[in-house]
């Protein structure tokens, strides 16, 4: 299939950039927008209004300055709103991510089938008037499908559609390459585009510069970035979860200090923030607010150069992660809000099983590790994103590592620089980021697939890709993906985590809660979410 525009694809640059890259995005997405400059102002826009007419400000801890295009994204603040603004033909709770019928009129009655049909919601409208079609599912679809198009969405369903075809006006067929039920909770993941508006030339380059069309219950109003986005509720939509607040107003406030600010005190500006700091909650509280956190993938992981000698072998990786006092880190970095990985999946995934190789803190191990290896006199140079939380856990890696014998030098840099010299295939030793997929979805196929895979971006960074261990995980993960019966699938993910586990290549070495604040005299129905960002579909004035 080709994208109706025809233009090429985007070079992988660019796309890093905007998006977080294929694989990168399993790193920073969550993360990438924080490390911008900071909004030029926070001045509201379209608020005013009294009693239930009153506009609902919002404080997101990341830019809205990346990519808007759904298919594109991985910026934690577009994301977040898109939801908002586009369906998918089926859209997932933010929180169970139990399926629902978006676009769509229903959820397919046999998720075990390879061809679902989905008739489109009579009366569906886009924001600027016009009627949803067959031919922007059409659309959507040929540019995730397209293989000479790059989009990230194409990473969640290349591997099982095979097509999609168009039925009458109002309904379509999906054609699965294997029956792949998982692929239910993923329709949320490609948001249907109206064809009549980024068909046009220029006109996706428009979407990732911020101009957003849908057909859900917010329309965009305006868009200033690095400063705000403002929203209100689309009268036309006739959906299954309306607007609640007539008009919406998010500020984009990177700085945990102006952003704690905005929301506390009794000159707040704000009913709600997410990416609250762990320090910051106390005071929060004090001051009337509810914080609650949501514990899922949300992590810091290590990724190793395997080219660059002594990081090739594996006894050396495993060392360097059984060194680390992650209890210690916990405490002191996170006030208490994370828990040592166990598994490359947090203990709330459904697919988690403790793996055969934890890394609990056990620096004798660590030494003999080193030792069986041959290595000593180490120095490890180890540069990681400056996102707040990641440098806060720098200093507990650095004093584990000296304390058996590795000389460590911390270098923390704008997140945007060091994928820049991953991408430019500079040599490195060791990587620290930060990785949050739930943005996507819980299943772990997904989860799994971000990072490992012979396809995969990190992959090429880790320099692993052709390893023979890599090779046979590959196969078992492709084989899992193939699975149709729940059961066996999950019991072949485990065993394919549990090599991920022993190599150590990429992985975990804590999994944390994100925090959200918000003021419940005015608000009620919020959930807070373990990933980044707000879902306001369910929420009201109290």
């Amino acid at each position: 299939m080709r994208d109706a525009t025809h233009a090429p694809a985007l070079h992988r640059r660019s796309f890093l950039k905007y998006s977080g890259a294929l694989g990168a995005a399993a790193a920073i997405s969550s993360t990438l927008s924080a490390c911008s400059s900071g909004p030029e102002s926070t001045n509201e826009t379209g608020g005013g209004g009294e009693g239930a007419d009153r506009t609902l400000t919002a404080v997101i801890g990341y830019g809205n300055d990346q990519s808007w295009d759904p298919l594109m994204t991985a910026s934690a603040f577009s994301l977040a709103a898109n939801h908002h603004i586009y369906e998918g033909l089926l859209d997932t709770d933010p929180i169970s991510r139990e399926p629902y019928a978006a676009l769509a009129t229903e959820i397919p009655a046999d998720p075990q089938a390879t061809t679902w049909k989905f008739t489109l919601r009579e009366g569906a409208k886009w924001h600027d008037g016009q009627p949803v079609t067959a031919d922007d599912v059409i659309f959507t679809f040929d540019r995730v499908l397209d293989p000479k198009t790059t989009t990230l969405a194409k990473n969640f369903f290349g591997s099982w559609l095979k097509e999609v075809r168009k039925v009458d006006e109002k309904s379509v067929e999906l054609v699965l390459k294997f029956p792949f039920p998982d692929g239910v909770q993923r329709m949320t993941l490609a948001k249907i585009m109206p064809k009549h508006v980024f068909s046009k030339p220029g006109a996706l380059d428009e979407a990732t510069a911020g101009k957003a069309v849908g057909s859900g219950p917010y329309r965009q109003t305006a868009h200033n970035p690095k400063s705000n986005t403002s929203f209100e509720a689309f009268a036309d939509y006739n959906g299954p979860r309306k607007a609640t607040f007539k008009k919406m107003n998010w500020l984009s406030i990177v700085d945990a200090a102006p952003r704690v600010a905005k929301i506390s005190g009794s000159s707040a500006g704000a009913q709600i923030s997410d990416n609250i700091p762990y320090a910051n909650i106390s005071q929060l509280e004090k001051g009337g607010l509810k914080v609650e956190g949501g514990a899922g993938m949300n992590h810091l992981f290590l990724l190793f150069n395997t080219a660059h000698k002594p990081f090739d072998d594996v006894r050396v990786r495993q060392a360097l992660h059984y060194a680390i006092d992650t209890e210690k880190m916990i405490q002191a970095a996170l006030r208490g809000h994370g828990k040592p990985a166990s598994s490359f999946l947090n203990e709330g995934n459904p697919s988690y099983r403790k793996a055969r190789t934890v890394y609990a803190y056990d620096p004798d191990k660590a030494r003999d590790l080193l030792r069986e290896a041959g290595v000593s006199g180490l120095t490890v140079n180890l540069i990681a994103v400056n996102v707040s939380w990641i440098v806060d856990c720098l200093p507990t890696i650095k004093s584990s590592w000296d304390a058996i014998g590795v000389k460590t030098t911390l270098q923390p840099q704008e997140t945007a620089a060091l994928f820049t010299k991953l991408d430019q295939k500079q040599d490195f030793q060791v990587v620290a980021a930060a990785s949050n997929p739930n943005q996507f979805g819980l299943d772990a196929d997904l989860i799994m697939h971000y990072n490992y895979g012979p396809e995969n971006t990190w992959m090429r960074y880790a320099r692993w890709t052709d390893n023979s261990v890599a090779k046979d995980l590959f196969k078992r993960m492709d084989e899992a993906t193939r699975e149709p019966d729940a059961e066996t699938k999950k019991q072949m993910t485990q065993e394919y985590i549990d090599i991920v586990a022993e190599n150590a290549v990429i992985y975990p070495v804590v999994h944390t809660e994100l925090m959200t604040a918000w003021n419940a005299k005015e608000l009620s129905g919020i959930r807070p979410q373990p990933y980044p960002g707000i879902n306001l579909l369910q929420a009201k004035w109290a």
